[in-house]
């Protein structure tokens, strides 16, 4: 049986929306699992139950300010279909414009799930590309998930998806790391 997953994001200017259609292809190119993308704004908490895995995207604005689709939801999610949940973040911002908050909204995300009881998976340790001075998305040099930078570093973003896709359902476990490409 193939696995479900659902991809929930917000998106004010189209960027984190077109990372969860590159996700999600990269996704379902694999035939583990299929994806179901749904605006977080107006998605259901019930729906999270009937997943097997969450993917959670959102952007940062000005400084360590969520976008708003995910200003309005997460205050309002509670552990209903998230305790016990595999939870994978990715997050949209600029680290040159926003360098001392870049991806912030991970972190945001990352810590009100995981207070909710969902397992926080998809964690990578930022290589020398990026170049950001603080995130709140980082835990002990470690990032709670896919920083991508569209604005300055958009040729890295194609690889950097494959990366953390595979990495991802290999913690999801539909993945066996010698089957990774």
């Amino acid at each position: 049986m193939t696995a479900k997953i659902g991809i929930f994001f917000g998106s004010s200017t189209g960027c984190t929306e077109r990372i969860a259609n590159i996700i999600k292809g990269e996704i379902e190119a694999t035939g583990l699992a299929t994806c179901e993308i749904v605006v977080i704004s107006v998605a259901s908490a019930k729906s999270f139950g009937q997943l097997d895995y969450l993917l959670f995207g959102g952007s940062t604005w000005n400084i360590g300010v969520l976008q708003d689709d995910w200003a309005i939801a997460l205050p309002a999610l509670t552990g209903d279909g998230l305790k016990g949940k595999k939870v994978a973040l990715f997050g949209c911002g600029d680290q040159f414009g926003y360098s001392n908050s870049f991806v912030d909204a991970i972190g945001i995300i990352g810590e009100r799930i995981t207070q909710l009881g969902a397992q926080t998976v998809g964690w990578i340790v930022p290589d020398s590309s990026y170049q950001f001075e603080f995130s709140r998305g980082v835990y002990e040099g470690i990032m709670m998930g896919l920083p991508i930078d569209e604005d300055n570093q958009a040729a890295l973003t194609p690889q950097r998806v494959v990366n953390w896709v595979h990495w991802v359902l290999e913690e999801f476990g539909l993945l066996k790391p010698e089957n990774a490409p």
